[in-house]
């Protein structure tokens, strides 16, 4: 009782404080708060409180008692027993407006001491989920399409693991899920139309994987480009993005933004130095030329690759020169071009429907007559082969030969531009490409470029005496500033030993294989230069301890496992050469006696300095040579048939200057005697097939 009359009086006095807003004592109070009452509208009161609800009730149990003015403390249920409704309504709003504030200041704590999860721990969760959204693609991909975009969200990822991890997932899943079509847009005609249910579901799955597909090769670009370097030992997310990109342009060469994909793969190879991702740029451009039977996806990476070595001036390595070594044209193409047009073997102009001759060329009374419904039938069996044939992602014939030959006019083009710009570290690439093409060149311009190829050989000699160069051939290059800041490779030396063989093979390979030696006279093609210089770089190519070596130009070479196309040493050029020269295949009998005998006898001094598997080779020539012109260089071996005057100089500017019929073969009874028993049995043939002639 006692707590209840200080209550009483407690409440009595807050009551006077809020009538009168001045202290009071317990009767006066008392007073006052009656006398007060009367004039208190509660019902007003009432009707002017703001609706709180009954969602606040159990908020109301829950309040913390408050601090009055003068310092005491009021708690909230005692108010509402005793009917003081004005104090408690104020107070109640008042900490209303406080909860707020004390409700969400604690969310901001649990949010800011939020555990962090280690980064291992959300490496291993992304790959569970990844692999999840992988295998659901790979089960079902047209249900599931929306889970590409959920693997393109992990690539979003700060954890650089994850981004790899992303790429990689996406990649697998791309090569999987692509179908053995290119997609094309849908016209407005096709949208309009009523279509089934699988129909829009199939339609719908390629639309997201096209756009799917287009985001991740626009990522791999871009993080291609970035240029991120790795740790020794480690990859990097720029080696990873090449290694997808490589992937992809094998696997689905005829899926939409292959350009894009090659775009990544030529950026790549336009630096100087060859690096471990450009080998698998190589790589991968080697597999696709092996690879590719449409010509398409060949055509436009040959485009690519020369738009990007003319716009870097042809400073490239002469790795990316010898991909065009590996295009399938070299065995297939039955035409011959040059830079600027294209000879078909056998072109006639087209064919008619029948495949024989176009119908504007037949003539009326041979033209077979068909009714307007068999027109009509025959119509519609072409439309539906055409058809077929584009769902089946095939080419015809005709089309890819066109494909070929303008692959051939720009590989052509590519090859004239260098050997008119001299670019020393890429002639060798140039001259072992047009041997091999050299078939392939059209016959109006064989002149400038066997022009172009005696200016090389000019130069080159030229070059040699100004600069110097070692014994073995080989130009000295010093590394100045000649290479690019971002390319700190080696500069290859030049060989230009290698290179004047090219250039001989080149020019008599023009020559054969085709009908060109029917025109020399009117194409006015004189090979005598090529020959006078090969008789004349006979004996210092004897002594050249390199003559059955294959080196790449630097040791240190990243790309040099690509350079094996050239793996021809210089005793193979050599004797290419000196076949060319000796046994022509268009008219073998048509060498002169002269030039034979010059040949065979510096062939012969050559051969007691030439080491043993040359040696052999060139005995095994000069067998070949006895066996059809015996007749005409039997006095070599024989000095009373000895038929020239004068005296022999094997060091003469011309071969008919060296006047070989004033000598004899005495280097024989060297080689008879010779260490390697193959050689003295290789000289044994020679000597037999002489004397059977």
């Amino acid at each position: 009782m006692p707590a209840m009359g200080s209550k009483k009086r407690k409440l009595a006095q807050v009551a006077a404080e809020v009538t009168d807003g001045t202290p009071a004592t317990g009767k006066d109070a008392q007073k006052a708060f009656f006398k007060n009452a009367s004039n208190w509208n509660l019902e007003q009161d009432y009707e002017s409180r703001p609706r709180k609800g009954k969602k606040k009730e159990p908020k109301e149990s829950n309040k913390l008692p408050i601090k009055t003015a003068d310092g005491r403390l009021e708690i909230l249920d005692s108010l509402d027993a005793e009917g003081d409704d004005v104090s408690v309504e104020s107070d109640t709003e008042w900490l209303e407006g406080r909860e707020d504030d004390v409700e969400w200041e604690p969310e901001e704590d649990e949010e800011e001491k939020a555990p962090a999860i280690p980064e291992s721990q959300q490496i291993i969760e992304a790959q569970e989920e990844m692999a999840k959204l992988a295998m659901a693609l790979n089960e079902n991909p047209e249900e599931n399409s929306a889970s590409l975009k959920a693997l393109a969200k992990f690539g979003e990822s700060e954890i650089t693991a994850i981004q790899m991890l992303a790429l990689m997932t996406q990649m697998a899943v791309y090569k999987d899920i692509i179908p053995g079509y290119r997609i094309r847009p849908l016209t407005e005609e096709e949208q309009k139309e009523k279509i089934s249910k699988d129909v829009r579901q199939l339609r719908q799955f390629e639309q997201s994987l096209v756009s799917g597909y287009q985001h991740y090769v626009k990522e791999l670009n871009r993080i291609a480009r970035l240029g991120i370097k790795a740790r020794p030992g480690t990859q990097s997310i720029s080696n990873v993005a090449y290694t997808c990109a490589c992937t992809l342009i094998t696997a689905v060469p005829h899926f939409n933004f292959r350009s894009e994909l090659l775009k990544i793969l030529v950026w790549k190879l336009s630096r100087r130095r060859i690096d471990d991702d450009a080998s698998k740029c190589l790589q991968a451009l080697e597999t696709l030329f092996r690879q590719d039977d449409e010509g398409r996806p060949t055509m436009e990476a040959v485009s690519l690759l020369t738009k990007m070595m003319r716009s870097r001036e042809y400073q490239v390595d002469q790795a990316v020169l010898n991909l065009f070594l590996g295009l399938r044209l070299l065995s297939e193409f039955r035409g011959t071009a040059s830079k600027d047009r294209v000879d078909k073997e056998g072109e006639d102009g087209g064919a008619g429907e029948d495949g024989g001759q176009p119908p504007h060329k037949m003539k009326k009374n041979k033209r077979e007559f068909r009714t307007k419904r068999e027109r009509k039938m025959l119509k519609e069996q072409k439309s539906i082969a055409k058809e077929m044939t584009q769902a089946d992602a095939l080419v015809s014939h005709e089309e890819r030969e066109r494909m070929q030959s303008e692959t051939l006019k720009m590989v052509f083009a590519c090859y004239f531009r260098i050997l008119k710009l001299r670019e020393p570290h890429l002639m060798g690439a140039v001259l072992e490409g047009l041997a091999k093409y050299a078939r392939l060149i059209n016959q109006d311009f064989f002149g400038d470029l066997l022009e172009a190829l005696k200016d090389l050989i000019r130069h080159s000699i030229q070059d040699a005496n100004a600069e110097g160069t070692d014994e073995n051939g080989e130009e000295v290059v010093e590394n100045g500033d000649n290479n690019d800041d971002e390319d700190d490779g080696v500069e290859p030396s030049r060989n230009l030993t290698r290179e004047a063989l090219l250039c001989t093979v080149t020019a008599h390979t023009l020559l054969a294989g085709q009908d060109a030696h029917n025109s020399r006279n009117a194409l006015h093609l004189d090979l005598s230069y090529f020959t006078t210089h090969l008789y004349r770089s006979l004996l210092d190519l004897s002594t050249n301890p390199d003559l059955e070596l294959t080196k790449p130009p630097s040791s240190t070479h990243a790309a040099g496992r690509y350079l094996r196309i050239n793996v021809q040493t210089t005793t193979v050029l050599l004797l290419r050469s000196l076949t060319a020269i000796l046994l022509p295949p268009w008219n073998i009998r048509s060498v002169p006696p002269l030039r034979l005998a010059a040949f065979t006898k510096q062939l012969m001094t050559s051969s007691l300095q030439l080491p043993e598997k040359s040696c052999q080779g060139t005995l095994a020539l000069l067998g070949d040579v006895a066996h059809t012109h015996g007749r005409k260089i039997r006095s070599l071996w024989n000095t009373e048939e000895r038929k020239g005057d004068g005296r022999y100089n094997p060091v003469s500017d011309s071969v008919e200057g060296s006047n070989p019929f004033a000598t004899t073969v005495w280097e024989g009874e060297l080689l008879r005697k010779h260490y390697s028993p193959k050689v003295r049995e290789g000289h044994q043939l020679l000597v037999k097939g002489m004397n059977s002639k």
